[in-house]
């Protein structure tokens, strides 16, 4: 394991603890700095940073694989509302009561939720995958001749 470097923390909360510790950091002059999602075999790990004068702070969320569900810190970090609505639509994430709700269209992809599961996923008909050849490029004509003509 990389350790830490000094100045970053990472704190694991509970998510009844989420908002409070997020109101918190806003309160100390902290800016977010991104939240993240990753999915493991049996729950969803979030974590948010968070950043001021050098020092990087980090909560990080584990949250039951069935029907993970988290508020939304858009009410205190306005943007964060970009974040939450990419992790609903990538990872089957519930925010309740983000700033701005895109409902699931703020990224259109072949397969619904395609980081939902560690299985992996199905695409629709007629879309391509990663096994599908992929088109080649017409070939390049021949370069000009660079032989001199008299006219």
């Amino acid at each position: 394991m990389t350790p830490i470097p000094q100045g970053q923390t990472i704190e694991i909360v509970s998510v009844d603890r989420l908002l409070e510790k997020v109101q918190a950091m806003r309160e100390q002059g902290y800016r977010l700095v991104q939240i993240s999602a990753t999915r493991l075999p049996d729950k969803l790990e979030l974590t948010y940073s968070f950043a001021l004068e050098g020092r990087v702070a980090q909560f990080r969320l584990h949250l039951a694989d069935d029907a993970p569900r988290v508020p939304s810190i858009s009410s205190i970090y306005w943007c964060a509302f970009l974040y939450e609505n990419e992790m609903h639509d990538l990872f089957s994430l519930t925010v309740e009561g983000m700033a701005v709700d895109f409902k699931g269209t703020f990224y259109n992809t072949a397969v619904k939720y395609p980081f939902g599961s560690t299985k992996a996923p199905a695409a629709k008909p007629g879309t391509a995958t990663a096994t599908s050849p992929a088109p080649q490029p017409a070939p390049m004509p021949p370069p000009p001749s660079t032989t001199a003509t008299n006219l």
